[in-house]
């Protein structure tokens, strides 16, 4: 069996490493290769020419536009308005899931009780695109109000409005929880970060940013020079690829 990951850019990726070393560990002949695509369109063009592809991750920038290719979405990537994972079902129909929102709340959920915090009441998500949809769905599931910015004011597919950056100064002080979901700080442009007043920042935000290569990012590193305690992407990442697995075993 094939599996395998879409997206624009992958060099930063981990999971043919991951799922190639899982496989060889439970004695399976399966291969799990990375397809870098230009646009979101060729997904047609790679399924016909890869007959054995049986699921796929899904990452930046595809995990939105990849719905339109699903016959049938999960109930969380329905209300996330993104996908994360594909089966290819029989007949050659998808079906889209959204593992990111597992993979977030699980993390928030272990980081929560290794630091002995409560539940935050409300969240700062930075970002609009699918990432950012995954979590506000797994703080929704947690009760946790929140507010999303991004570069400019505007509202998302589900409904969800967004504040631009510049209208944050003031403000990033009431948060108890930021999460940075952009590819911002990813390697290999490590020194960038996010146009935020860190300086309002105190121990009492915690900051979660998405990115997991490198481990610490340049958004934690200002993050934590505030005191707050920071978690980069990587358990996130370990999380949502065995939701994954656990949903391809399951559907094949």
């Amino acid at each position: 069996m094939q599996f395998g990951l879409i997206g624009r850019k992958l060099g930063h990726s981990f999971s043919k490493s991951y799922f190639s070393e899982k496989f060889d560990r439970l004695g399976l002949p399966h291969r799990y290769d990375l397809y870098e695509l230009a646009d979101v369109a060729e997904l047609p063009t790679l399924l016909a020419q890869q007959p054995d592809l049986l699921g796929l991750n899904v990452t930046i920038p595809y995990k939105t536009a990849v719905r339109a290719y699903c016959t049938a979405l999960d109930p969380l990537a329905a209300e996330a308005g993104a996908v994360n994972t594909v089966v290819r079902m029989p007949g050659g129909r998808l079906r889209g899931y959204n593992t990111d929102v597992l993979g977030f709340g699980q993390t928030l959920d272990t980081w929560l009780v290794e630091l002995g915090r409560s539940m935050p009441r409300k969240a700062l998500i930075v970002g609009a695109g699918g990432a950012s949809q995954a979590v506000q769905v797994a703080l929704r599931l947690r009760g946790v109000a929140f507010r999303v910015a991004a570069r400019r004011a505007g509202t998302d597919i589900t409904g969800q409005r967004w504040l631009p950056y510049d209208a944050l100064p003031g403000t990033l002080g009431i948060y108890d929880l930021v999460v940075q979901t952009t590819p911002l700080g990813m390697h290999p442009d490590v020194e960038t970060a996010l146009p935020l007043p860190y300086t309002e920042l105190t121990p009492d935000t915690l900051c979660y940013d998405l990115v997991y290569n490198p481990a610490q990012t340049r958004f934690m590193t200002l993050c934590a020079a505030q005191g707050c305690p920071v978690q980069n992407g990587l358990p996130m990442l370990h999380a949502q690829a065995e939701a994954a697995w656990e949903i391809w075993q399951q559907s094949l």
